[in-house]
């Protein structure tokens, strides 16, 4: 029991000490803000380390009466000091991290006590990713300044699996077909294995697709859900938390307040704007449709694998290999030049390291089944 209640009392003191150490540094990654509302959601989010701190302490004092409140450890310091000279990016990503953390464990120490988990603590990583992402964040040390980077996206489920299902279709087919062909079977072999590769990787990739994205849904789901019990609970936290993200968001203060409390006018408007603010889910989608992403990677990883086997159904031979490689070749260009819908990339480039891939993956198994081919022959 002794040795339990110690271990108990060394947690809660690195509970302590990473709580003040997040303040310190949420603290003094806000003295160098030129930005005032990112200045005042830093000093929030520091303030509120200081509370789950001073909570921290009043349950080390029963046992350690003249525990004191401890100062920012050697190792935060270090990490500012660094950050002054290299930048603050990984003082940001290491907050991030720490409030992940501190979701998962109270999450999961709920959950052992039989508690409902309400995810009150993912507010606080959702708002400093809020913060990261604002244009005015100074996180580059002394220069003051941050290099924004712009990403090209694009919506919809169904065009992600649409590309990578037809590129997997297309490469692993080929590279089956090939092998196969390289061990100098026939070609109603080649047809039955290629066939065989088809409709496996198809449904493969299509049960692959629908779990990612209905457990996405699903997660999705639980935090709204978690989110609607939390707004039942503590609708003032909940507001204050609004309050900071909008401002994280590069509103004022004034502007901030104004916008929660019309979201709070009613318990709907309120989720609605948390769902939407806080956890950035489209309420309607939910992350888009598993269905549709199953049936679109079915039908184009088919068509990808279909495009290396169809010369074996009329031709044979040396004439079959070299069609089934040209076709690949051209279906492998304008896969990569597909893919440039999502990356950004000049076509000439994307389509040219596809078809690289590709034929370098082809030779392999190519040689690889005429290894085998000899040896089995031997």
């Amino acid at each position: 029991m002794k040795k339990k209640i110690i271990m108990d009392l060394n947690k809660l003191k690195n509970q302590l000490q990473t709580e003040v150490d997040t303040a310190f540094l949420y603290e003094s990654i806000a003295a160098i803000q030129s930005d005032d509302n990112l200045t005042r959601v830093l000093r929030g989010l520091s303030d509120i380390e200081k509370g789950h701190a001073q909570q921290m302490l009043d349950k080390v004092r029963p046992v350690e009466p003249n525990y004191k409140m401890p100062l920012p450890s050697g190792r935060a310091k270090f990490q500012l000091k660094l950050g002054k000279f290299f930048g603050y990016t990984s003082i940001i990503s290491s907050l991030s991290n720490i409030e992940r953390q501190f979701a998962i464990n109270a999450i999961k120490s709920k959950t052992e006590n039989g508690e409902k988990p309400t995810g009150f603590e993912h507010n606080h990583l959702n708002i400093i990713e809020a913060v990261n992402n604002n244009a005015a964040l100074n996180v580059s040390g002394d220069f003051l300044s941050k290099f924004e980077s712009r990403h090209k996206s694009v919506g919809g489920n169904a065009l992600r699996a649409a590309v990578l299902g037809s590129n997997d279709g297309l490469v692993s087919n080929m590279s089956l077909v090939m092998g196969v062909a390289g061990a100098a079977v026939s070609n109603n072999t080649i047809l039955l294995t290629g066939i065989a590769g088809l409709l496996a990787g198809a449904i493969s990739m299509a049960l692959g697709e629908w779990l990612s994205v209905q457990s996405s849904r699903e997660l999705n789901q639980r935090q709204i859900d978690l989110e609607t019990e939390e707004l039942e609970a503590s609708p003032e936290e909940e507001k204050k938390e609004l309050v900071l993200l909008y401002q994280a968001k590069g509103m004022n203060i004034e502007e901030a307040k104004k916008l929660a409390e019309k979201a709070f006018e009613n318990p709907q408007t309120a989720i609605d704007a948390i769902i939407t603010e806080e956890l950035g889910i489209d309420k309607e989608k939910l992350g888009g449709s598993a269905w549709e992403a199953s049936i679109a990677s079915f039908v184009l990883f088919s068509i990808g694998a279909i495009i290396p086997l169809y010369p074996f159904i009329f031709l044979d031979g040396k004439k079959a290999i070299l069609l089934s490689i040209g076709s690949s070749v051209i279906g492998l260009y304008g896969i990569g030049a597909a893919i440039t819908l999502l990356t950004g990339k000049s076509i000439m480039f994307s389509g040219l390291r596809q078809v690289s891939f590709g034929l370098v993956a082809a030779a392999v198994t190519y040689v690889i089944g005429s290894l085998i081919g000899v040896s089995l022959a031997g």
